[in-house]
């Protein structure tokens, strides 16, 4: 009774006329084995491994523009920090001459100043 509740499952299954008529083989399958035979026809197996591949391959590609893209970003900012570091030089240099070219004057004031005060060897520089 069991053998034919699962044949009339089986046969109820086929969507398509042409497909009934091998309905009997395919009840004789669950018959002998107990269970549906399961798994992909091949052509649905190699469809799905089609699909799999496009989608890597897809996936690989936007990787590699992604990749691509952030590098770019990376060479502009380089650029931009390499600009800015050679202006932040040229500053501090101007700075530092600049801050040399007050000290030498701080210090001929200070020595001009002490100078004044009558000594004689204030004139050529010593002390």
């Amino acid at each position: 009774m069991q053998e034919q509740g699962t044949s009339s499952i089986a046969a109820s299954s086929l969507p398509s006329s042409s497909e009934r008529s091998s309905s009997s083989a395919l009840q004789v399958e669950v018959k002998e084995g107990g269970q549906r035979k399961r798994g992909r026809s091949p052509a649905d197996k190699e469809n799905k491994r089609l699909k799999r591949l496009l989608r890597n391959r897809v996936s690989a590609q936007q990787a590699r523009e992604r990749k691509k893209a952030y590098l770019n970003e990376l060479e502009t900012r380089v650029r931009d920090l390499e600009k800015k570091n050679s202006e932040l030089e040229e500053r501090l240099s101007t700075l530092h001459n600049e801050n040399q070219m007050l000290r030498q004057i701080v210090k001929n004031t200070t020595a001009s100043r002490r100078g004044g005060n009558g000594s004689s060897n204030a004139a050529d520089g010593t002390l």
